[in-house]
């Protein structure tokens, strides 16, 4: 049985393979010379890659031909996250170029909104870009602490879609299930405290704000389920999956499932937030949302109940 080398074990493989009397030994069906620690890395990195491509191709042809177009599109994403995974070994981050935030590019506004726990995004034909808008216009606290007029209100409620992370378990509480169907309190879980939430706002303005839900293979078919509930609320309820990518081997690198039929908590997992923007926009529903005129999504975790909308924020921004 050949020995393969891996990043992890380095020359210590290879050592251990002649020793054994592998004399003609081969990785990845390449000749290996001795060579630096570094150079034998970053040949073991691109044999990775090359492989990898071949593995992702014999898993996406034992799916069906009906998801095997979405498949593809989700391990092209893989390919790329695997990528940048094995490029560099190094930190990530240049704290040389951390710098404070400027003066100027800071608002002051009510109490109320310090600590913000969310993310602003503005549609962009292009794509979903990450936006902060509040230093392009000055705020002075009496504006600020005035309360907006109703029809205003409307009008930008009527741009903005709030979307829930909604992919993980309730394990880590003790439940099993997705996590937003977890009673919080009366018997009420995170999700029909968000639902209120919602609709409280649009009956109050008279709004169409819509409520989306980023689900994943973990949580789709339950919340599915629990959402046939809702449906006399003043909320319209969408929900899109996230990616599905393989588990991959920490010494070989490469997936652990040889088939598209198996058991998805066995040989896959969901990427989590990172994966909302390229999910978000393959969905389809970016493209109905701005032809809807939608501009901003307010995106949080479905078990935050503080990530609420704050008038406050999104007022500023169109106003």
């Amino acid at each position: 049985m050949p020995i393969v080398s891996s990043v992890q074990n380095g020359f210590d493989t290879e050592l251990a393979a002649h020793n054994q009397g592998f004399v003609g030994y081969k990785t990845y069906g390449h000749s290996r010379k001795h060579s630096d620690s570094t150079e034998f890395k970053e040949m073991s990195k691109a044999d990775a890659q090359a492989h990898l491509a071949q593995e992702l191709d014999k898993l996406c042809r034992t799916a069906s031909a009906a998801e095997r177009e979405t498949i593809e599109a989700e391990f092209r994403g893989f390919q790329h996250l695997f990528h940048q995974f094995v490029k560099d070994a190094g930190p990530s981050i240049v704290w040389d170029k951390i710098q404070p935030v400027p003066e100027n590019a800071q608002v002051s506004l009510p109490p109320v909104v310090k600590g913000w726990c969310c993310t602003f995004c503005l549609f962009g034909m292009s794509g979903l870009v990450l936006k902060w808008r509040c230093h392009r216009r000055s705020l002075s606290t009496k504006r600020c602490q005035r309360p907006p007029r109703r029809r205003p209100i409307r009008s930008m409620l009527n741009k903005l879609v709030v979307v829930k992370l909604n992919g993980g378990l309730g394990t880590s509480m003790g439940c099993k299930g997705p996590k937003s169907v977890i009673p919080v309190r009366n018997d009420l879980t995170f999700l029909d405290m968000t639902v209120q939430q919602i609709e409280y706002l649009n009956k109050t303005y008279n709004a169409n704000m819509p409520l989306v839900l980023m689900n994943s293979f973990n949580t789709d078919d339950d919340t599915s389920k629990v959402l046939r509930k809702y449906k006399g609320f003043k909320v319209k309820i969408y929900t899109f999956l996230q990616s599905r990518y393989p588990r991959i081997n920490k010494e070989t690198l490469m997936p652990i499932v040889t088939s598209m039929s198996m058991p998805c908590d066995e040989g896959f997992y969901p990427p989590g937030h990172g994966d909302f923007y390229a999910s978000f926009c393959q969905s389809g529903l970016m493209d109905h949302f701005l032809t809807e005129g939608r501009e901003y999504c307010f995106i949080s975790n479905i078990d935050n109940l503080g990530a609420t909308v704050d008038l406050s924020i999104p007022c500023f921004q169109v106003l």
